[in-house]
């Protein structure tokens, strides 16, 4: 797997129900970035509940799926960064990728988290809230990971796996956050992994009781 971009954002005010808010979802291509512990260097994060921080430090999509979205959306202008990702990578797989693997990319390391969970932000940004629902049902939602060792990404860097523990995979944990159908051993699995952030276990904890209690 190959880095084809790296993004990072200004703030940029959107309105939504009546309101002004800030955010950092536009992001654009720069020459690299610094990944530092629980954030990326002059990268904007506008609301910390729920970017940035320890276990969604940096955020990765692949680039393999743009030419499905861009017939979806074609009038829209694409550069990568248009999810919002930091990092745009050439062949990362959603079903290949665990939770608590760690690769080395550029100068970091690196750790995944969890899956993306998508807000409607993403609907401002393609003009549609539909998209959200499409987002969840092509159930390949890129990548939050923690930052373990900092270090600085460019374009053109590997993407190589380190170390690959027995857990669930991204698209497992994404099904278990969605899907209405979920199987309890499966999620008390996730609930035990150590490596899964914790806000992805809150909501499965969620569904896990009110689903089997």
């Amino acid at each position: 797997m190959k880095v084809l971009s790296v993004n990072i954002s200004q703030p940029r005010t959107i309105q939504w129900k009546g309101r002004n808010e800030t955010t950092g979802i536009y992001k654009e291509p720069v020459e690299s970035i610094r990944l530092e512990t629980a954030f990326v260097e002059n990268d904007t994060v506008a609301d910390p509940k729920y970017h940035g921080g320890i276990d969604k430090a940096c955020y990765l999509y692949s680039a393999d799926y743009y030419e499905y979205w861009k017939k979806r959306y074609p009038d829209l202008n694409w550069t990568y960064g248009m999810f919002g990702e930091n990092i745009t990578i050439e062949g990362l797989d959603e079903n290949n990728v665990k939770i608590g693997d760690i690769y080395k990319v550029g100068e970091a390391l690196l750790q995944v988290s969890q899956p993306r969970q998508p807000c409607y932000k993403l609907g401002i940004k393609f003009g549609s809230q539909k998209v959200l629902k499409e987002f969840i049902a092509f159930a390949h939602p890129g990548v939050y990971v923690r930052v373990i060792q900092p270090g600085t990404v460019k374009k053109g860097d590997l993407f190589e796996l380190e170390i690959s523990p027995d857990s669930l995979s991204i698209v497992e944990i994404f099904e278990l956050l969605y899907k209405k159908s979920r199987d309890k051993e499966i999620m008390e699995k996730a609930l035990f992994d150590a490596n899964l952030a914790e806000s992805a276990k809150i909501s499965i904890a969620r569904h896990l009781n009110s689903t089997f209690s």
